[in-house]
C-alpha cells in the first residue's frame, strides 16, 4: 500500500511540476505546502530575503536570475528611463515589485512599466503587491527557465492585460516581443 500512496505522491509532483511549465522541482517552496501559499506568506517570503517568488495558483515558485541577467536588466532599465525622462508617459518597477494580474497569480517582471494612461490620478501603487498588469512586462531569460514556463507566463501576462511582453535571450542576444498570447 505505501508503494501506491508513494506512486499517487510521485504522479501529483508530476503533475504540479508539468501544469508550471515544467519547471524544476527544487523551484517550487514547499512551505507552504504547494496549493495553500497565499499573497501574505509571498510577501512574508519576499520581505524575509528568503528568496524571490512568484505565486501562481497557491504555488510560491522560486525566481531564478544571475548576475548576468541582473544586470542586463538594470541595462534595459537604464535605456527605457533614459526615454521616460525625455517622456513622461509613465514609470519603471524592477524585480522587487511584484504584480497582481489576477487572483491567485502574482508575478514579479524583471521590468515593467506602468503607462500613466492606467492610473488616471497619476499615483503610482503603494501597495505591496501593484492590483494592475503592466503595459510592458520584460523578463529576461535565465538558464533555469524551462521553455514552457516561458510560454505560459507570456499567456498569462497577454491574457491579464499586458500590452507587450518582452522575452530578452542573453546567450542568443534577441528579444521576442509578444503582444498576444500566441
Amino acid at each position: 500500500m505505501p508503494r501506491k500512496a508513494n506512486g499517487t505522491a510521485l504522479k501529483a509532483v508530476a503533475d504540479l511540476l508539468e501544469r508550471l511549465g515544467d519547471v524544476p522541482a527544487h523551484r517550487i517552496r514547499l512551505d507552504p505546502p504547494p496549493g495553500t501559499a497565499t499573497e501574505k506568506d509571498l510577501i512574508r517570503l519576499n520581505d524575509l530575503k528568503a528568496g524571490l517568488y512568484e505565486l501562481v495558483d497557491g504555488v510560491l515558485v522560486a525566481k531564478v536570475m544571475s548576475f548576468p541577467e541582473s544586470a542586463l536588466g538594470v541595462d534595459i532599465v537604464y535605456l527605457l528611463q533614459t526615454f521616460l525622462n525625455q517622456h513622461d508617459v509613465g514609470f519603471l518597477a524592477g524585480i522587487n515589485g511584484p504584480m497582481r494580474l489576477r487572483p491567485g497569480l502574482v508575478c514579479m517582471p524583471d521590468v515593467s512599466f506602468v503607462s500613466w494612461d492606467q492610473l488616471p490620478k497619476r499615483e503610482r501603487p503603494t501597495d505591496a503587491i501593484a492590483g494592475l498588469a503592466p503595459a510592458l512586462a520584460v523578463e529576461v531569460l535565465s538558464e533555469g527557465n524551462t521553455k514552457r514556463e516561458m510560454e505560459l507566463k507570456v499567456r498569462d501576462y497577454c491574457v491579464s492585460g499586458v500590452r507587450q511582453v518582452w522575452l530578452v535571450d542573453p546567450v542568443a542576444r534577441t528579444i521576442e516581443v509578444f503582444s498576444a498570447p500566441d
